[in-house]
Parts: C-alpha cells; structure tokens; sequence
C-alpha cells in the first residue's frame, strides 16, 4: 500500500474521443515526463513551476507521437500530493497506448485501481470517508446521489467526527492519567464537560445513524414495486412513466412473467421501478414462479404502486379490491404503499364518483393516456424525506461508515452507563476507547491494508 515508485494511467475512459488524459504521479513523474516532451517554448518540463499547463510533442526515438499539452502540478500541491503530470493528447486508441507504453518502458509502472485516490488518502490529502466519496460522485447518477457524495469529498460529516474524537482522545488521555494517581483520589478529567462531549457525540451520531435510511436508497435509487392482479396496466403505467417501451403491453393477461426493472429521475431523485407479475391463482408453472417474485420484489421494495382495473366497477369487484388492500396492508405495515385506479379514461361522471367514495386515498389515473401520471410522481417525491437535501445537512450514504457509526454510538452509550454507575475508570477507558476504534474506521485514522484493499479495488484504474 506504500509503494513509492512512478505510477501510469489513463484517466479518461477507454475508447476513442476528442481527447485522452494520462496522468503520473510519483517522485520521478516529471522527470520521466521531461525526457519524452519536447516543449514548444523551449523550456525544459523538470524546471516548470507547478500548475502551469505547456504545449508540446511527445517523442519517440526521433518520431513525433503527438502534440500535447503537459501539465506540471508539483508536491505537495497536486490530488495525491506528489508530483504529477497530465498529458492530455488526441484520443486516438493508437496515440493513447503508444504514449502508455512510452512511459511504461521509460520507468513508470501501471497504476492499480484507485491507487491515485490512495496516495492521496496516505499523503494527507483527504481522509477515507473523502476518499470514498471520491468513488461516488463517479458513479452519481442523479442530482441527489451527486449532491450527498459531493457534500461528504468536502469533508461531510467527516470533519465533525474528527474534531469530536480529537476531544474524547484528549479526554481519555485524563482517564488514563488518572489510573496512575488512583491512590490519590483526584480527577483530571471535568466530569461535567466530558457528559457534555458525550451528549454531543451522541446528537451525532444519532442524526447520522437516521439519514443512512434516506442516503442509502437516494444513492442507489429508490426501489418501487409496481403490483397489481393481471391485465390492470402495469406494464402500460411503466412504459409511461419511463416514456418508451420498456415492458410488453398485452390483452393477454399473465404477459409478464418476470420483473422487468428501470429507472427514472424525478426532481434530481433517483426512482427504481419493478413491473411485476400479475397476482393470481394459476397452474402454468413459469407464471407461478413469476407471482413468487413479485412477492420477493415487494418485499424489498420501499414503495409499493398497487393498482387495479378501474373500469370494473360491480360491487363484487369493489370487495375484492377492499380484501386485496387490506392484505397488503396487513403483509408490509410500515411500507408506504399507493393505490392507484387505472383506466378512469374508460370511465363516465358517475362511476368516478363511486370509486371516489369507495377509496378516497386512491389515485385515478390512465396509464394509457398518461392522465394522472403528475399526481402520481408527486405523491412519489412526497414519500421522500428531502429536508435534509433541502438544508445541505450531513447524510450518510456508505453501509461502512453506518456500522461503525452503530458501533461508535453503542460503545458510547456503554460509556455514559458506566461513568453514571461509578464503573471504575478503567473499564470506562476500555468503552471509550472502543468507540475511538469505531470513529477512526470513518475518516481513516483506524486501517488495515485489508481495508484500504477492499476499498480502493472497487475504483477505475485512472482515478
């Protein structure tokens, strides 16, 4: 993980474009640059200050490879805080590999997935939980899975837990100072004022540990479950709300025989959306395993869309629909779960009225039309929680850092018991202590080569 020498990568994606980035960093990445740049200036590469930007050509035994422009960044003042040089050339696959393998036979080694981001991590220039947000906001796909990893590369919540565990560090400093003088009965610790970093880290902690259930699902994508009996327009509704034809619109009931998935983006929010199979009692075994799916789906769905067939409005229907809604209910108690009543473009007046007063806190809609898909999508975005986007407030969105932060508040919960019940001093260092570990796994100030490995392998090579 501490490998020093030069290291190589394109930093653009692969393929042919306008142009391609290489980047090297190491001690040696601007001498290694120089002798291969020819500037047009003149100047030599080695002798250019920092964060200047120069025109040139790249050179191989005499030939012409390219011309470039080479930008110098200079230690400590460059992403992963060594020497760095970006040669942005002409995106040819030809150029890009024959530069590559200039430097690579010049005394540059390829980079390893990540390993930028991690020069940068052990160089000081941002910690883990940074690092890791780096990875994110490449993989962003809407404005709010871009917006929670661009709050946390610069510094999130991050910052707060540093400062905070720098105030329990100093104070179990005093803890431990005090075993040494236990024989003399004094306190180098304020008692008062520790409850009071306890209360704060505790606030925290809590407040972290709430957003993950919003900052996990934001940053993936709210998964949707769209349920309904056969023939209702499931698929017809999905094809609407992603306005192509994604799904196989039939009068054949029993069409869909498994989930069919895609997403959409409503207000800078991702949504995941599942066509399921249509609920029934059947004997074709290949629709019998999708109706078991569907259960699956809903089951790990966070939003259910149930819908039914508005234009069967005969009072048998009407109980059937109640005893349906009712079993849903009953099967998933804490999940928000919309009804919605297709095919009102079908229907007259009078019988809107009916299914108007038999469920009042349904959505009529037309799926055919597209009548009524506004509505729905606001009551979609209303079941998001988006005060905390809406206030640029911390949100934790990596399942890492939730379990340490679950950990973190565990282990300092333990500490308050122990300091109210006059547990001795020691034990009460080995619980705050614990809760230390947890902290430092966030930002990076607790890691193994095993962690770090894990983490930085999950990156692009180039990043």
């Amino acid at each position: 993980m501490m490998e020093k020498d030069t290291i190589i990568a394109l930093a653009t994606p692969a393929g042919s474009g306008a142009i391609a980035v290489l980047r090297l960093s190491g001690a040696e990445a601007i001498a290694i640059a120089a002798e291969k740049f020819q500037a047009a200036s003149g100047n030599l590469l080695s002798e250019c200050p920092g964060h200047t930007v120069h025109l040139g050509t790249i050179n191989k035994g005499g030939r012409i490879l390219d011309q470039v422009l080479a930008t110098v960044f200079r230690s400590p003042r460059s992403y992963t805080g060594e020497d760095v040089v970006e040669i942005s050339c002409h995106g040819s696959i030809y150029i890009q590999r024959e530069i590559l393998n200039l430097f690579l036979d010049s005394g540059c080694r390829m980079a390893k997935p990540g390993e930028f981001t991690l020069r940068a991590f052990i160089n000081g220039k941002m910690d883990l939980s940074q690092a890791e947000a780096v990875a994110d906001l490449i993989a962003s796909e809407n404005k709010a899975s871009h917006q929670i990893a661009l709050q946390q590369m610069r510094g999130g919540y991050s910052t707060e837990i540093a400062r905070l565990r720098e105030e329990l560090l100093n104070f179990a400093s005093l803890i431990t100072l005090e075993l040494d003088f236990s024989g003399e009965d004094v306190e180098f610790a304020d008692r008062g004022a520790f409850y009071e970093l306890l209360d704060r880290l505790g606030e925290l902690l809590k407040d972290l540990i709430d957003s993950f259930a919003l900052g996990n699902v934001l940053k993936k994508g709210i998964p949707v479950a769209i349920a309904g009996a056969p023939n209702v327009g499931k698929s017809t509704l999905l094809n609407a709300l992603l306005k192509e034809e994604r799904a196989i619109v039939s009068e054949i009931a029993g069409t869909t025989r498994d989930a069919i998935e895609d997403e959409i983006v409503l207000e800078g929010i991702g949504f995941r959306f599942i066509d399921t199979a249509g609920i029934r009692e059947t004997s074709d075994q290949v629709e019998h395993i999708g109706i078991q799916k569907t259960f699956e789906k809903m089951e790990t769905a966070r939003v259910i869309i149930y819908m039914v067939d508005g234009s069967r409005t005969d009072p048998a229907h009407f109980a059937s629909w109640k005893a349906e809604t009712d079993t849903l209910r009953e099967r998933h108690p804490d999940k928000p779960i919309i009804h919605l009543i297709n095919k009102t473009d079908q229907l007259g007046d009078q019988a809107r009225k009916q299914l108007a007063e038999a469920f009042p806190n349904a959505l009529g809609i037309s799926a055919r039309t597209g009548e009524g898909l506004e509505q729905l999508q606001a009551a979609l975005l209303g079941l998001v929680n988006r005060g905390l986007l809406e206030n640029n407030d911390p949100v934790v969105s990596n399942s890492r850092h939730y379990q340490a932060l679950v950990k973190a508040q565990e282990a300092i919960g333990n500490v308050r018991e122990g300091m109210e019940s006059d547990v001795p001093s020691d034990l009460v260092s080995v619980d705050i202590n614990e809760a230390l570990h947890h902290l430092g796994e966030i930002t990076g100030q607790i890691s193994t080569d095993d962690l770090l490995g894990n983490i930085f392998s999950n990156f692009c090579i180039g990043k």
